[in-house]
């Protein structure tokens, strides 16, 4: 984890993680809070799936980021599109707490997505990687010829 992206990423996601855990509390408690949870039960098996996913996005595994998109794509996505059709057809059926839940709902969806996105890049990064340290020596075909011109036999290169 090098990236600025990535730390912001990881920090974003353990926010919103605490923050479910506080929805789930509150509900577990029976107390008001910003949003309900749709599925109590599942909003709890949710955040330990999570919590797995973290640790695997944290060790870039892309696997961890497919099932944290999943995951929350599954749980919050019916929830998305029910209330943006509501949204479209008749804007009058919603209140504050529904458009409250549909951005933190969207919110809970755009994130996954980002940070596949950002492991996706960093893949490629992986594969081409880019040290400025040692590139010019490496790739210098330049420096190569002049030193092979010199017809001497010795290893000049460490690798």
């Amino acid at each position: 984890m090098r990236n600025f992206s990535t730390w912001l990423l990881v920090c974003f996601m353990v926010m919103y993680w605490v923050f479910r855990i506080m929805v789930a509390l509150m509900a577990q408690m029976h107390q008001n809070f910003i949003v309900q949870p749709f599925n109590a039960t599942i909003e709890i098996i949710l955040l330990f799936i999570v919590l797995v996913c973290l640790i695997l996005i944290v060790k870039r595994k892309m696997a961890g980021a497919l099932i944290y998109l999943i995951a929350y794509v599954m749980y919050f996505g019916s929830d998305v599109t029910t209330k943006i059709t509501t949204l479209i057809e008749d804007s009058s059926q919603l209140g504050l707490n529904d458009y409250t839940a549909l951005i933190i709902s969207l919110i809970g969806i755009i994130l996954p997505i980002a940070v596949l996105l950002d492991l996706l890049a960093d893949k490629n990064r992986k594969a081409h990687p880019k040290d400025e340290k040692t590139d010019w020596f490496y790739k210098n075909e330049a420096y190569d010829r002049k030193l092979d011109d010199r017809a001497d036999k010795n290893n000049y290169r460490t690798m």
